[in-house]
């Protein structure tokens, strides 16, 4: 694959979402990820979503881009040979992802006994190696007492594995990190990130926590409404919802002129001494303002309110189920350049996204799509490790690959 990382090799062990995710966004970057599973695939090989003869479209969607070896790391040899991928020479390699416990044959210390400048990325559960999911951590962030609806007496999970997804954010830039002080320095090391870290890191980083300390206060579930300022969403007369946000004083502005309301909220300013170009006031009358917009919503279509939002400059967006938005949404379409269709190997013709990330000076790689499993460890061994198609065979015949 081309790209910005052209010349970097990853060697990843992984399953379920962070490592993989890191890996896919360091292959769409250009980087040979190689990813190394137990012969007959890993925990996640079959993972939901799965096609009707049980392909998994999970896997395959995490793994575009990558080459796929399978070795027995229970066999000795097999270990051998992972060790031997993970510690080739030259300036591009040394570098692992793993989310897989770093002790055993995973041993920071005894990969770094073959390569001192190793850089290794342990994703963990905790910081003190605890096991935790996603799942797990979002319930200890409070999250979920604060999302779905007003006064349910139950804590509402949401189902993006966001904790995942941010921690192989910083599991990809901590590669790029590492590998840059290595280029300094000399020096690999031993990066571990915990996804609850992660989690409660945001959790800081955006005030929750302050607002806890400071103001010895737990915020509330608002449903729909967006804390601090003016969201909320509507239904529409052909049975669709959409949301509607006003952060700034344009967007107020223009959702009031789409929906020829500005006589009116000026009339209610005036009666209220409410001055709504302030964010903060048109949160304390959210209430008000979603019953005033409420019926002009009602009262129309969505290819109605879409028109007359989006010629208002209003910040808007349609509710919609995965299926709508391929029919519907031009961004989850190939006139997005991010998406393209591949012919996935063992599903057929689909479109896939490449990486967000629109360099000005260079161009977009193409979207590559994931390996069977398996399918480069002969390569792989050849041209990585010189292994010749008799040893290959051998190590076939006693179980190792």
């Amino acid at each position: 694959m081309t790209g910005p990382l052209n010349g970097m090799t990853v060697i990843e062990v992984s399953a379920f979402i962070a490592a993989p995710y890191a890996g896919l966004s360091l292959a769409q970057m250009g980087a040979e990820v190689i990813r190394i599973d137990p012969i007959g695939g890993g925990l996640d090989h079959k993972r939901w979503p799965v096609t009707e003869d049980g392909t998994s479209l999970y896997w395959a969607g995490l793994n575009k881009g990558k080459k796929s070896v399978t070795l027995n790391v229970r066999d000795p040899k097999g270990q051998e040979l992972a060790h031997a991928l993970m510690t080739a020479s030259g300036s591009g390699n040394g570098i692992v992802i793993t989310n897989l416990p770093a002790k055993g044959w995973l041993d920071y210390a005894v990969l770094k006994a073959k390569r001192n400048d190793l850089i290794m990325i342990n994703i963990v559960g905790r910081r003190d190696g605890t096991v935790a999911l996603d799942y797990t951590v979002n319930a200890r962030t409070g999250f979920p007492m604060i999302t779905g609806p007003v006064d349910f007496d139950r804590p509402v999970n949401h189902v993006m594995p966001v904790w995942d997804v941010l921690t192989a954010m910083s599991a990809s830039n901590a590669v790029l990190i590492a590998d840059n002080h290595r280029k300094e320095t000399g020096e690999g090391q031993f990066v571990k990130i915990a996804l609850a870290d992660t989690a409660f890191a945001v959790l800081s980083h955006l005030g929750y926590v302050a607002e806890a300390q400071i103001n010895s206060t737990d915020r509330p579930a608002e449903g729909n409404h967006v804390f601090g300022t003016f969201g909320c969403d509507f239904s529409t007369s052909d049975g669709r919802r959409v949301m509607v946000t006003a952060f700034t004083p344009r967007h107020w502005h223009a959702l009031l002129e789409a929906t020829g309301t500005v006589e009116r909220f000026n009339e209610i300013a005036s009666q209220n001494a409410v001055d709504f170009s302030k964010e903060e006031e048109r949160y304390a009358k959210r209430h008000l303002i979603e019953a005033e917009l409420t019926p002009w919503f009602a009262e129309r279509s969505l290819g109605q309110i879409s028109e007359v939002l989006e010629s208002a400059g209003a910040c808007w967006g349609p509710y919609q189920t995965v299926r709508q938005a391929l029919k519907e949404d031009p961004d989850l379409s190939t006139a997005n350049p991010m998406i393209e269709e591949i012919h996935q190997p063992g599903i057929g013709a689909c479109i896939a996204a490449g990486s967000p990330v629109n360099f000005s000076g260079i161009p977009r790689s193409p979207v590559e799509p994931a390996p069977i499993l398996g399918c480069d460890t002969a390569s792989v061994l050849s041209d990585k490790l010189g292994l010749s198609e008799s040893d290959i065979n051998d190590l076939k015949g006693n179980g190792v690959i």
